[in-house]
């Protein structure tokens, strides 16, 4: 299996690329994120790629990073989601707001992306639902406080907080706010806590962030 290339840029299509590696021209099948990330035609490039062989064909998809790769597959591992599907929906929305379209059940923004109807955006948000919780928790927290590691003794909040966001979100819109927008504060109020904090406490403060 193929797993990475590197060569020169060839050709750029709508959906794929072809990569000159020692005089071979591999198709390589892409996001249109990935494509319009490409340098030049005739300049060196290195893909990540996923091998898919069937009877009929062996298909190569590039990536430009393992955060979109890894997002393909999981993506891919959803019935009725097929590779060309998968790189649909990652070229409308890119890994970090595919994790917070899922984590919130946002199925309109996964509608975005083309062949994606409701009942596939649902089977989606069902099966990816608690690794794009923890995923987007994750880049959250990193984003706001790159270098202050967990205090000791206690977890972070991306690694203990999911089920714990889950219920505080669930209690939001019972209350009446949307989903996206309930997710969203509870993210924040997450990674401003040291610690898990105790469900009471979070929606408390949620309720304060949403009413400022």
């Amino acid at each position: 299996m193929i797993g990475k290339l590197s060569g020169l840029i060839d050709s750029v299509g709508q959906d794929s690329l072809i990569l000159d590696v020692g005089g071979v021209g591999y198709l390589v099948f892409a996001s249109t994120r990935t494509l319009d990330r490409l340098p030049p035609s005739g300049t060196p490039a290195s893909l990540l790629i996923d091998t898919h062989v069937r009877e009929d064909h062996i298909h190569l998809y590039g990536f430009s990073g393992a955060e979109e790769q890894s997002w393909f597959r999981h993506l891919s591992s959803v019935q009725g989601v097929g590779a060309r599907m998968a790189l649909a929906i990652l070229s409308v929305l890119p890994p970090a707001d595919l994790a917070q379209a899922i984590a919130a059940q946002d199925r309109t923004a996964l509608t975005r992306a083309s062949g994606v109807g409701p009942k596939i955006a649902g089977r989606i948000v069902s099966e990816l639902k608690d690794k794009a919780v923890h995923v987007a928790l994750a880049a959250g927290n990193a984003a706001a406080r790159p270098a202050q590691p967990a205090p000791s003794g206690s977890a972070a909040p991306a690694d203990a907080a999911p089920a714990l966001a889950e219920d505080a979100v669930s209690a939001l819109v019972n209350l009446g706010y949307g989903r996206s927008e309930a997710f969203s504060v509870v993210s924040k109020v997450l990674r401003a806590s040291e610690g898990e904090p105790p469900l009471e406490g979070l929606i408390r403060e949620s309720l304060r962030e949403l009413a400022s």
